[in-house]
């Protein structure tokens, strides 16, 4: 039985490919200028939407209810599936 080598290995060979994909964004990263600025808007924005705004218009209604959480939820499915749409 032959062992391969590092150089002959797919694993190896996938190593090192992603860890130039890596080094890639990580050299990019390095060398923004205003890149920087555009990921800290991204991430300002992306805290208002998922935090901010969801607080306030996207109520627990889970929390309101005081008998058990599967039957609210098994209930409103059924008796949503019976109303008619709103079209």
């Amino acid at each position: 039985m032959q062992v391969k080598s590092c150089e002959e290995s797919n694993m190896c060979f996938m190593r090192k490919w992603i860890g130039g994909i890596g080094r890639f964004y990580i050299d990019g990263f390095h060398n923004m200028t205003i890149g920087r600025t555009l990921w800290a808007i991204i991430l300002v924005k992306l805290f208002v939407m998922f935090c901010i705004i969801r607080a306030f218009f996207m109520p627990d209604f889970l929390e309101t209810v005081s008998s058990d959480k599967d039957d609210y939820v098994s209930g409103e499915l059924i008796n949503r599936a019976h109303e008619p749409a709103d079209i």
